[in-house]
């Protein structure tokens, strides 16, 4: 079992994406309403390196090595993955070792800093967040570390968005209660459109977040604002694809996975050659065995971790 890889993941926008985890559990500085990983355990702006960017190459070596595919390498996980001080050095290696294109999924808080917007540009695809628009929202909806102010992460994501070569993607989160209205997306909007990126997605709570009254936006109401950006915003829709499986499904490559990503049984079972039997039975016994759990959202079952073991993510408990 891999302890920083995990899937490939179906993905509503990069198709089967591998993710490789570069923080420890619940590490970010943010502590978003609607985080799938739930509430933020470690709110911190420390740069370092979280885990042993030298394993993680490996890993990603030997994942190469083995044969395997994806259509993306994505920085993405538990955490923010910018926060660890090494993150540049695993993008460069993946370009180094293969031609499947790299992705940074990030809430863009520390783009602020020269040397994070540096090592951001190495990759291929980088997504950044957007779901506020003072001080007062930004505090509401991302619950960001006290040490960040709205304007500086904004301007950071200017300067980067002014800079970077590669296809920018910008992420607005909207939340039912919270800036949902159509006062809140125009300025939303109008700030959206000097950090220039190539396309803009609108999503909503898909999955079980951190907080329990965070409530999904209807598809027709997100479909109301997409005009409102420039470019046109994309109200993303649910994964499909039409590639071979995965087959490398275990046990334990379900926990890898859903502890990082909540999953719906049809997206678990990719890893099992599409067989949705074999993967429901799979499931049904890691339930019962206490290994993973199953929440119900918005009427969908979503299986996601019991807990992530300091051991598995090869990192210190966050709060040490």
């Amino acid at each position: 079992m891999y302890r920083y890889l995990f899937g490939p993941v179906p993905s509503r926008r990069l198709g089967y994406s591998l993710g490789v985890d570069l923080i420890p559990s619940k590490t970010c500085s943010f502590n978003c309403v609607f985080c799938q990983a739930g509430n933020t355990s470690d709110l911190t702006l420390e740069r370092r390196e979280y885990v042993p960017i030298s394993d993680v190459i490996d890993e990603i070596n030997a994942w190469i090595g083995s044969g395997a595919s994806a259509d993306y390498i994505t920085l993405a996980g538990s955490g923010e993955p910018t926060l660890n001080s090494e993150f540049g050095r695993v993008i460069d290696a993946v370009h180094e070792k293969c031609r499947i294109r790299t992705a940074l999924l990030s809430n863009g808080s520390l783009f602020r800093l020269a040397e994070v917007r540096t090592d951001a540009s190495r990759s291929d695809l980088v997504k950044i967040s957007l779901s506020a628009w003072d001080q007062p929202s930004f505090e509401r909806i991302n619950r960001s570390h006290p040490g960040l102010r709205f304007e500086s992460v904004l301007q950071g994501l200017q300067d980067f968005g002014s800079d970077y070569k590669g296809e920018l993607w910008l992420e607005v989160f909207v939340v039912s209660g919270l800036n949902d209205d159509e006062i809140s997306m125009r300025r939303i909007g109008k700030l959206a459109k000097t950090i220039v990126p190539d396309c803009i997605h609108l999503n909503t709570v898909v999955r079980p977040p951190a907080e329990s009254n965070a409530r999904a936006v209807p598809f027709h109401v997100l479909q109301r604002f997409t005009g409102l950006f420039e470019p046109v915003a994309e109200v993303i829709s649910s994964f499909s694809a039409d590639v071979s499986a995965c087959e490398n499904g275990d046990a334990k490559s379900v926990v890898g996975l859903v502890s990082r990503h909540p999953c719906e049984l049809k997206d678990i079972a990719v890893l099992f050659g599409n067989d949705l039997g074999k993967t429901e039975k799979v499931l049904d016994d890691m339930v019962v065995a206490g290994k993973i759990r199953v929440e119900k959202h918005n009427g969908h079952l979503f299986y996601t971790a019991v807990d992530i073991s300091d051991e598995q993510m090869g990192g210190k408990p966050s709060n040490v």
